[in-house]
């Protein structure tokens, strides 16, 4: 993780709700933290009708979630110059009711989720135990050195 890494971020709000908490300058700090090398990114904040529709369409699950990563090199043996292509929507009513479940504030679910969907978009995943606690240590260890609280700390208490 660097500050080094060239990136390319497009942060949308069709749900503006959280621009007032989350912005421009808090979104991409919390990417360029997450990044291991170069990446095309765009980041947008949804309403439930749309995260809805998207995990609908394109993974088959009928509801909406916290965060979708369309990576769009995936798989691919990438150039150590050549960058990480993805949109990442996060879905504001299942963030806000996240936090407000796991008593934390919007500003650390979603540092979180961000960080969480840029893994993804370089290639972590979490189908697999090992897999899972390797991602989850490198979420915690990113979170950790942007000044947030361990986002698992009581999801496995």
């Amino acid at each position: 993780m660097s500050a080094k890494n060239k990136l390319a971020l497009s942060v949308q709000y069709p749900d503006a709700r959280l621009l007032a908490t989350v912005s421009r300058q808090k979104v991409r700090r919390w990417v360029q933290a997450a990044l291991l090398g170069p990446a095309e990114l765009a980041i947008r904040f949804v309403a439930e009708e749309e995260g809805r529709a998207l995990n609908r369409d394109y993974r088959a699950k009928d509801y909406a979630t916290n965060v979708l990563t369309f990576a769009y090199n995936e798989g691919e043996e990438l150039a150590a110059d050549e960058p990480t292509r993805a949109d990442i929507i996060l879905c504001t009513d299942v963030l806000e009711r996240e936090a407000a479940e796991q008593k934390k504030t919007v500003e650390e679910h979603t540092a979180h989720l961000v960080v969480h969907g840029v893994l993804h978009a370089q290639g972590y995943d979490h189908e697999h135990e090992e897999e899972a606690g390797e991602m989850e240590q490198l979420e915690r260890d990113i979170i950790e050195a942007l000044g947030y609280p361990d986002p698992y700390a009581d999801a496995h208490s």
